[in-house]
């Protein structure tokens, strides 16, 4: 087969997560300027623009070393990659006693807090494509290990329950499906699968009243109990108020405390009012672009495990962006996910700048027939 190896990593995939983290800036300042007066007690209403600009830094220098590091260097590591997940999302439960942990995600680092099952998505992934990988493409023996992977993917997303993080947890399964699928497991052990995840939302709503009070309150907008519909009301009130063209930069009214927040999971609501659900809808179709062309690495990677790595690091991204805009639209319930590159969040945005390098690493060892087109 004529075929030839691409020594340059995509970039049309690097333009457009510099694209979406340019607005990101720009929309975090102008949602986070009231907010930061007021912790600041008046003295700057950049207080969050510097420490995203600073969380951007970082995650650039993130995003040149992982494109550096050879992707077949997870691979070797899989196992590892297993166990630093596992310690990642015991991390937080370890630590909650001496009072270093909050809700049970995150971790005080005293500068600034530290969410671990960001990176666990990411370590999470290497290990699945890694395993899956292994089995060199054969649906037989991915058959056959169905139930494992199913024991295993559980055991971790027990470890997020116990961290109250139902957002994470369902960018995770998500991931994890999207990983098997593409390994070549058969349709009834997807729908099986997808059964199993149905029963462990079911669970996990159960167990948490906060979580019911979110369900009902998406069932029923509606409802007398204002402080379980409190979040969603005014999300849609911002959405509502920008119209068609919006209010004008900088113009918005929910985020003057009005809508929580509002400078992280609901910073899409703020963009629809300021900028109008035309100019707002650019969105999903850029991260669409960014999906299109992640799915083409993957498409295009030299081996399976680069493949299904490629495949987990695309889902995870436009998955997390899906889930986001359909939460701040009621058409889910509400989730604590932010929209990434976009939202503030240091943790987010230097993990997903980390994935970003291994995507383009991988994109750097494309094998493309010589006769194909660009």
């Amino acid at each position: 087969m004529n075929q030839v190896r691409k020594q340059h990593s995509d970039y049309w995939l690097s333009l457009t997560v510099f694209g979406l983290i340019v607005f990101g800036l720009v929309m975090i300042y102008s949602v986070s300027k009231y907010y930061s007066l007021d912790i600041t007690n008046g003295r700057t209403d950049k207080y969050f623009l510097i420490r995203q600009l600073i969380f951007l830094a970082i995650g650039l220098v993130t995003w040149v070393v992982f494109q550096a590091i050879d992707y077949r260097y997870w691979q070797k590591n899989a196992k590892t990659m297993f166990f630093a997940t596992i310690g990642l999302l015991l991390l937080p439960i370890i630590l909650k006693p001496f009072g270093v942990s909050s809700a049970g995600r995150w971790i005080n680092l005293g500068f600034s807090n530290f969410q671990p099952a960001e990176v666990a998505k990411l370590t999470m992934i290497f290990y699945l494509a890694g395993w899956l990988g292994s089995l060199r493409e054969n649906t037989k023996a991915v058959e056959r290990s169905f139930w494992l992977y199913i024991l295993i993917v559980g055991f971790v997303a027990v470890l997020m329950l116990l961290q109250k993080d139902l957002g994470t947890l369902s960018i995770f399964i998500l991931i994890a499906a999207s990983i098997i699928v593409v390994a070549g497991a058969p349709l009834y052990q997807i729908l099986t699968g997808g059964g199993l995840a149905f029963f462990l939302g079911w669970l996990a709503v159960k167990i948490e009243p906060y979580r019911l009070a979110r369900l009902t309150a998406f069932l029923n907008p509606n409802s007398a109990d204002t402080g379980a519909t409190y979040h969603i009301r005014n999300a849609l009130i911002a959405i509502g108020s920008g119209g068609i063209w919006g209010l004008g930069f900088g113009q918005s009214k929910q985020k003057y405390l009005y809508l929580p927040e509002a400078h992280t999971d609901s910073i899409f609501a703020i963009i629809c009012e300021e900028l109008g659900l035309v100019r707002a809808a650019i969105i999903p179709l850029v991260f669409t672009f960014l999906a299109l062309r992640g799915f083409k690495i993957a498409r295009e990677a030299p081996d399976i495990f680069a493949r299904l790595t490629a495949v987990g690091i695309t889902v995870w991204i436009f998955g997390q962006m899906i889930i986001n805009i359909a939460a701040m639209l009621s058409l889910v319930p509400l989730t604590g996910v932010p929209l990434p590159f976009i939202s503030y969040g240091g943790t987010s945005l230097v993990v997903l700048l980390a994935a970003v390098g291994v995507l383009t690493n991988i994109s750097k060892n494309r094998v493309i027939s010589k006769n194909a087109t660009r």
